[in-house]
């Protein structure tokens, strides 16, 4: 300890935690809801409320329960919502034409809720595999994600999204050079404010395994899984190239996923750019904290909100999860 930092009994770093009060008063970081955004998975259908079982709590929901679950997240000061969709089998295909169709899922969704709760934002995953039979994000080309084939489907599907009145595009394909190429159509079309958040750092997770049972996507991938374009867990000098691209190309805002076990990583990347950094809480780690707070392992409630106090002292900025409204509700007393 250096002789600016004092020393024992003159400093006693415990009388800063004695009351409620001080500690409030001098703690570091604070979680509120405007660091929440709440991803919602639609389904087709009216008055759908289906529970997913490897997510507890959270449900697919149809384009009107969205809309209330919106005005929810509102009312409590949620930001944004992240949309998802759970595309019908009869609509999918190799290419994944469905992403760019105007009138798809997304589009209906995006359109209805922006005319019932106006204020409130919404960010729309780009990527292909809710689209493609063989659940993955791009076109193939022999047994491998072809790249630049995929990225011109990408801007057709981020410009079809801006068009239904999409706030935020969030190309999450891991696709190279996506991100120029999809700010640039954005602006050649007039969508100048129309935000880009890019998944910069998306690792190839065993975390997503409940969000694919959600979607329905699981099944569908063979073998090689989504190695060749997502990130490898053990690197970090990577993650750091991979969001000074996106940035360079036009990204707003970065993303790195998953989150609770990439705490170094979203620290070095926050430490390396001088964007928003963003970052999920995705779904395997929503579903071992919900399921042992269900079980009694520990209070749920603030398991949650220390794991995403963790989040901002790591240097995210915002925070996808899935407990977004119940730490919205428990900070506002309302839990």
């Amino acid at each position: 300890m250096t002789s600016t930092e004092g020393s024992f009994p003159a400093t006693r770093l415990r009388r800063a935690r004695a009351a409620s009060w001080r500690r409030r008063l001098v703690r570091e970081t604070v979680l509120t809801a405007d660091d929440l955004v709440l991803p919602l998975i639609i389904v087709e259908g009216t008055k759908v409320r289906q529970p997913v079982q490897t997510l507890p709590g959270v449900t697919r929901l149809s384009i009107d329960q969205a809309v209330e679950t919106a005005k929810e997240a509102c009312d409590l000061g949620i930001p944004a919502l992240a949309l998802f969709p759970v595309t019908e089998e009869s609509l999918k295909d190799e290419q994944g034409r469905e992403a760019h169709n105007p009138n798809n899922l997304m589009c209906r969704t995006v359109a209805a809720i922006k005319k019932a709760v106006p204020d409130i934002g919404t960010i729309c995953d780009v990527a292909l595999d809710p689209y493609t039979t063989h659940g993955h994000d791009g076109l193939f080309d022999g047994d491998d994600v072809a790249n630049d084939a995929t990225v011109e489907i990408l801007v057709k599907q981020a410009l079809t999204l801006a068009e239904a009145g999409c706030d935020m595009v969030a190309p999450s394909d891991m696709m190279d050079g996506r991100i120029g190429a999809i700010r640039n159509a954005l602006e050649k079309r007039g969508f100048v404010n129309t935000m880009i958040m890019s998944y910069a750092v998306k690792y190839a997770s065993a975390f997503y395994g409940p969000f694919r049972d959600a979607v329905g996507s699981k099944g569908n991938l063979g073998p090689k899984g989504k190695h060749t374009y997502q990130m490898d867990v053990g690197n970090v000098d990577e993650a750091l190239r991979e969001a000074a691209l996106d940035i360079a190309e036009g990204a707003d805002i970065v993303m790195v996923k998953p989150g609770m076990p990439y705490l170094d990583v979203i620290a070095a990347v926050k430490a390396h750019v001088h964007v928003p950094v963003f970052a999920y809480q995705v779904s395997g780690e929503y579903a071992m904290l919900a399921m042992a707070g269900n079980n009694g392992a520990f209070d749920k409630a603030a398991a949650f909100k220390e794991s995403l106090v963790a989040f901002k002292r790591a240097g995210a900025a915002g925070i996808f999860t899935y407990a977004a409204l119940d730490v919205a509700r428990a900070l506002a007393g309302k839990g």
